[in-house]
């Protein structure tokens, strides 16, 4: 084994999983050394600040990964614990409060500007970039491309102020949809409510978009857990074809359309081959469908060490909100209404990407595959 120690600022990321280990590009590797395992560790003198963003991002993938395991445990042991008394409140609360995550949440404004989440937007970093202006009088459903593997540009624009999304857009609250499953788990609901975090479930999308005075912004990862699969460095797939059922809720209650592209969202972390087929694309499929999220075999950097671990690439993401589709209310839409409006949707979000892909790194002969 092979250990070197670079700087963090020239470390170029692996580009597939064959490829374990990479160097830094000013390395020189000798012939009789190539196929060795290389470990390129963090020098000692990496700023405090990029350490500190190191650990907010940790945090933040401790709480995708494993926080609800440790809530559901903790839950568990405290019921059979001397204090089981809290448990059984807690409960009481639970069932009292079960409506939350559908009607609108509660997020806590002193959350969402916490500084972490500053780290956290510096360590890619990640950017929001408004095209036009949006009316604070009327609800929004953000279609949000691609869903990536961890959805970290979603999170940092719509579930924190860290990019500024109040400054820029005066009036709207984002609710970021995510799987209602999530908001069964004790203690663990209460957690992602504070960042504006709903339920992705009809009744809640229903909740946001009539709101009279409007001034709601529903967020939905339009892929959803089946995009999470494919999402790779270089990666333009986006499963849309088939996804409707946001067009309808727009056309059943007016809120009006808005598509958004994250450049730089499938940058983060590189995945375990799994084409369509394989065995372990079938098992992750057949999760999926039991249990309605999504496995992906994603890997990256260490915290330490830059040849492999769970933490995300520092890859720079950017945001572009794109201009509202305005949609008249109809109660009953027909399937020619979703499909017409469905249509107009796709033709707008492939306008947003062609026009801002060159200013964002990728080449003017790339274009978005709808699946």
């Amino acid at each position: 084994m092979r250990v070197d120690f670079v700087d963090e600022v020239y470390f170029a990321a692996p580009q597939s999983p064959l490829q374990q280990f990479s160097s830094a590009s000013n390395l020189q590797v000798d012939e009789s050394e190539r196929g060795a395992m290389r470990l390129e560790f963090a020098p000692l003198n990496i700023p405090l600040q990029r350490r500190l963003q190191t650990a907010a991002v940790l945090q933040w993938l401790f709480s995708f990964l494993a926080l609800a395991q440790c809530c559901l445990a903790g839950f568990l042991l405290l019921l059979l614990s001397d204090w089981w008394i809290v448990a059984v409140l807690y409960a009481g609360w639970l069932w009292l409060d079960w409506e939350t995550p559908t009607s609108g949440g509660r997020r806590l404004e002193w959350m969402r500007r916490c500084a972490v989440w500053k780290l956290f937007k510096d360590y890619f970093p990640i950017q929001l970039i408004k095209t036009v202006d949006l009316d604070p009088k009327k609800n929004y459903i953000f279609g949000f491309h691609p869903h990536g593997v961890l959805v970290a540009g979603a999170f940092s624009n719509f579930c924190t102020e860290a990019t500024g999304f109040s400054a820029q857009f005066p009036g709207l609250r984002p609710h970021l949809l995510m799987l209602p499953f999530w908001f069964r788990v004790p203690f663990f609901r209460e957690y992602i409510m504070t960042g504006g975090l709903v339920s992705s479930s009809k009744s809640s999308l229903a909740h946001l978009i009539r709101r009279p005075e409007g001034g709601n912004v529903a967020v939905i990862a339009v892929g959803g857990a089946p995009e999470a699969l494919d999402a790779r460095p270089g990666a333009l797939t986006l499963q849309v074809k088939n996804r409707k059922g946001f067009i309808k809720m727009a056309l059943k209650h007016g809120a009006h359309l808005v598509p958004v592209f994250s450049f730089g969202e499938n940058e983060l972390f590189d995945q375990i081959e799994n084409p369509s087929g394989s065995t372990l694309r079938r098992f992750q499929n057949q999760l999926q469908r039991i249990m309605g999220v999504a496995m992906p075999m994603f890997h990256a950097r260490g915290v330490f060490q830059y040849s492999f671990g769970l933490m995300p690439y520092r890859k720079p993401i950017h945001t572009v909100v794109g201009s509202p589709i305005p949609v008249e209310s109809k109660p009953s839409p027909t399937n020619e209404d979703v499909d017409s409006l469905h249509e107009l949707y796709l033709q707008s979000l492939n306008e947003l990407f062609d026009k801002h892909k060159t200013e964002y790194g990728l080449d003017s002969d790339r274009h978005l595959n709808f699946t």
